[in-house]
């Protein structure tokens, strides 16, 4: 660990700390003004000796708690290595990020994960001759895996079956390119960043590249999906031989926990003791609030109250016209109507097929899979099938948009 990542540790564990402290002064502090407030101008001057301790109470606990990093930072011993380079350190990471990513952005940067290249847990420079080193045996034909929430790339290996990735390149002789990068963000953010590296990836890949390939797990089919619309928008070359988007158990319509984290931190910030608890709720980050709806690009959540209550504010993103779009769903039930649906994302979803809103898969380019939860999706035979079958299909038979 280097002393810059021990010490943005030590603020993140700092300020976190020192957050829940807050909470405890939060709700003392509105007890506390109901009591006085009943007792009325006789219990003034308790209430003025009451305040000052506990200002000076709580003031020495924040103060001292927040002293974490600076302590942190001084007693770390010096080292090249970064957490990230690590496997354990890049799932620790990954956990964090995926939490609290804008605040750990904002507040402790040397603990951010950017969006990388990783071959084998390392990053990748994504010059031509940072390309060329991490992939030898490159060919005309590239599959970017984009993980989901609070994942790395290492999660495509769950299970220990051999990945999508491996088989691919196996099998049909494409390429698989890891992304890693910091789901705690905005899905645009991170999608307008993907658009970028795929940008440098194509322009210093050791050979021409006639196809591209995007497949995304969870949160990671609306980046997919992000970065083909900011590709396109901002005219990148990288775009013209996308040819397939596969979103993997993606909740495109949005996810019931985080509707459920929505309505609950509305409804304890109606009363001021229950208030501080909204206002921890409410910490989560950016890129978890953006799966309430399934959001894609900027316009769903500029300009509004990332907390207010459940309105859908989602615009209709367009597929690339020349490729060819799929999901598959996943349910633990045989019933693709199940309320549980995957555990964390409803059929209903991850096809897109609402009462209100719809995703434009064509009929033929979707798949239920029973018996299945959210994270067997990340390496399962049946998912690789069918993927591989999508793939495979005559040229004839795809759709053209």
């Amino acid at each position: 660990m280097r002393r810059e990542e021990a010490k943005a540790l030590g603020s993140l564990g700092g300020a976190g700390l020192a957050h829940y402290a807050g909470l405890a002064k939060g709700v003392h502090a509105a007890a506390a003004r109901r009591v006085f407030g009943a007792l009325g101008p006789v219990g003034v001057p308790t209430r003025i000796m009451h305040d000052g301790i506990s200002a000076f109470a709580y003031g020495a606990v924040d103060r001292g708690l927040r002293a974490v990093p600076v302590v942190a930072g001084r007693v770390t011993p010096a080292s090249s290595r970064r957490v990230a380079d690590s496997a354990a350190g890049a799932m620790a990471l990954a956990a964090l990020n995926g939490v609290w990513g804008d605040s750990i952005a904002r507040d402790a940067s040397g603990v951010a994960l950017e969006l990388t290249v990783r071959e084998r847990g390392i990053e990748v420079e994504t010059d031509s001759a940072g390309l060329a080193n991490a992939f030898p045996r490159a060919t005309d034909r590239i599959v970017v895996f984009v993980h989901g929430l609070c994942e790395d790339e290492q999660a495509w290996r769950i299970g220990g079956r051999p990945s999508y990735g491996k088989r691919l390149r196996d099998e049909h002789g494409y390429t698989p390119v890891y992304v890693r990068y910091n789901t705690g963000l905005h899905v645009s953010d991170n999608g307008r960043r993907l658009a970028e590296v795929l940008e440098h990836v194509l322009n210093g890949w050791p050979t021409e590249v006639h196809e591209v390939v995007l497949i995304g797990h969870s949160m990671g089919g609306l980046v997919a999906r992000s970065a083909c619309h900011y590709g396109e928008k901002d005219g990148r070359a990288w775009v013209e031989p996308v040819r397939h988007v596969f979103c993997l158990g993606t909740p495109h319509l949005g996810a019931p926990l985080e509707r459920a984290a929505n309505r609950a931190g509305w409804l304890l910030g109606r009363l001021p003791e229950t208030r501080p608890f909204a206002d921890v709720l409410n910490r989560r980050s950016a890129g978890i609030k953006d799966l309430r709806y399934g959001s894609c690009i900027e316009e769903d959540w500029c300009d509004c109250d990332p907390d207010e209550y459940l309105s859908d504010r989602c615009n209709e993103v367009p597929f690339l016209p020349a490729a060819n779009y799929y999901f598959i769903g996943a349910t633990l039930s045989r019933n693709p109507e199940s309320a549980i649906g995957d555990l964390l994302v409803q059929y209903v979803s991850a096809s897109g097929n609402g009462p209100k809103r719809r995703i434009p898969f064509e009929v033929d380019n979707g798949r239920h899979l029973p018996g299945l939860s959210h994270f067997h999706l990340l390496n399962h035979p049946a998912v690789y099938d069918q993927i591989a079958a999508w793939l495979t299909r005559a040229p004839r038979e795809l759709a053209a948009g």
